[in-house]
């Protein structure tokens, strides 16, 4: 007599995953919906975000073409005294005070003097262009910020982080920072992880699958762009943050508890205040009162004795009982940002700042600032930004394409199902909550976007049910 087990061989039900794998099972509907859902509702941000970026990784070369008659001058064999360039100045713009002089940097290149002028925006000079060799003025310009922007890369820098829409604006670019990293890293991780259910290699990540068709050939892409921009798109998301209106704060909070701030030079030469003059006389080597001035053809051969290079600022006195600083302003690596400061009175040497006793959060942040805006590694820095713009433009226009292949016949894509909170356990569930809470509370946007999320997914599914 044959057994029930002869004809239906009795087969062992698969065994739950375990360990990592059965964690990542819980958590991979959250990060599809998740995914899915900023990569609908936010790519509109980061796609505005990586355009302008684009753009502005261009604009020094822009800037350069645009300026050029500014910025540049016939090389000669002289050098007029630096005192005469601000007096030649100074005749140029009469309703401005000299602020700081950047004196040629090479040969070829002009001689820029900043005037505070009443009526300019905030972080706003007036620059004056010099030829160092002949003390004729080549033409006059806003700059802006400590990168000397000049009009056409402010207002395509502007474009980026506000889109010329004042503070309202930087909601947009903090917006698309905030969630930048979650929608990288929660990309990363269901590519990731489908290389184990697809049995691909490591190496098969970084390259689409050209045998692939349809909606897995767009996805293979979607996937092998994402990870070779992974690393360009954290970085950018987390320097991006750093100058942000409302996370930025935060972080600048956590920065002053830790004591990582950006350290600033003392002017205040307190006992030798009664030999400070004022600005635009000690710029001439002219005298304030009765109080003779050293003038700043001898404060720039003093900072040159203590080795400070070039490209340098100088920063006039700005009240009385204030030093001259001179400051080294080269961004690019090796970066030089060293400061001395000056008695305006008698040249002598009151106190320094080296950029190498910096804390390393202050340091970091500098370079990753730079870097931001393509001033760290110059050309290949502001090449990789485009970069990683256009990858980023690529991957948007990419999740759009599959979102768009998904619908049933007309209309737009169905999202992913719903459901993947309630299949946590609450050990898992407990403190993935808290994280979230910390993350939105120093993101705010994000916390805010996230929870216009979950009433909006509410809402459909109870429209879902009702339907049903």
């Amino acid at each position: 007599m044959t057994s029930t087990a002869d004809v239906h061989p009795v087969v062992d039900p698969p065994r739950p995953p375990r360990g990592r794998s059965a964690t990542w099972a819980a958590l991979r509907p959250l990060v599809v919906r998740l995914h899915f859902y900023a990569g609908i509702l936010i790519a509109p941000f980061l796609l505005v975000a990586a355009a302008t970026g684009l753009l502005y990784a261009a604009s020094f070369q822009i800037e350069n073409v645009v300026y050029r008659h500014e910025l540049t001058a016939p090389v000669s064999q002289v050098t007029v005294p630096l005192s005469e360039q601000v007096a030649a100045a100074r005749r140029a713009l009469p309703e401005g005070k000299v602020a700081a002089v950047r004196p040629a940097a090479e040969p070829g290149l002009t001689t820029r003097v900043l005037f505070d002028v009443p009526g300019l925006p905030e972080s706003t000079r007036m620059a004056v262009f010099v030829d160092p060799g002949t003390g004729q003025v080549r033409g006059a310009l806003e700059s802006y910020g400590g990168s000397g922007a000049l009009p056409v890369r402010a207002w395509i820098s502007d474009l980026h982080r506000r889109l010329h829409l004042g503070e309202p604006g930087r909601i947009y670019s903090e917006l698309a920072a905030s969630w930048l990293w979650v929608v990288a890293l929660g990309g990363l991780a269901l590519w990731l992880t489908r290389r184990r259910r697809d049995g691909r290699r490591l190496r098969g990540l970084f390259t689409p699958d050209r045998a692939a068709t349809g909606s897995r050939r767009t996805l293979s892409w979607h996937g092998s762009v994402g990870l070779w921009a992974l690393l360009g798109l954290l970085f950018l998301s987390v320097t991006g943050l750093t100058w942000s209106k409302y996370a930025g704060d935060n972080i600048a909070g956590l920065r002053t508890a830790f004591g990582w701030e950006t350290p600033t030079i003392d002017t205040d030469l307190g006992a030798h205040a009664g030999h400070s003059g004022h600005a635009g006389h000690a710029a001439s080597g002219g005298r304030a009162g009765d109080t003779p001035e050293v003038g700043i053809d001898q404060i720039t051969r003093a900072a040159a004795s203590w080795r400070l290079s070039g490209p340098l600022e100088v920063v006039l006195p700005g009240e009385p009982g204030d030093a001259y600083v001179v400051k080294e302003i080269r961004k690019t690596v090796p970066t030089r940002l060293d400061q001395l400061a000056f008695d305006p009175a008698t040249g002598r040497f009151v106190g320094e700042l080296r950029f190498a006793d910096y804390p390393l959060a202050a340091k970091l942040t500098e370079w990753g600032i730079d870097a931001h805006m393509g001033l760290l590694f110059g050309l290949a820095n502001q090449i990789v930004l485009a970069m990683i713009a256009a990858g980023l433009i690529t991957l948007i226009v990419l999740g759009y394409r599959m979102w768009w292949r998904r619908r049933p016949t007309r209309g737009f894509g169905r999202p992913h199902p719903r459901g993947g909170v309630r299949g946590l356990h609450w050990g898992l569930l407990a403190p993935l909550a808290l994280l979230t809470a910390v993350v939105g509370y120093y993101l705010p946007l994000m916390g805010i976007s996230l929870a216009v999320f979950l009433v909006i997914d509410v809402l459909l599914g109870l429209r879902a049910r009702k339907a049903g």
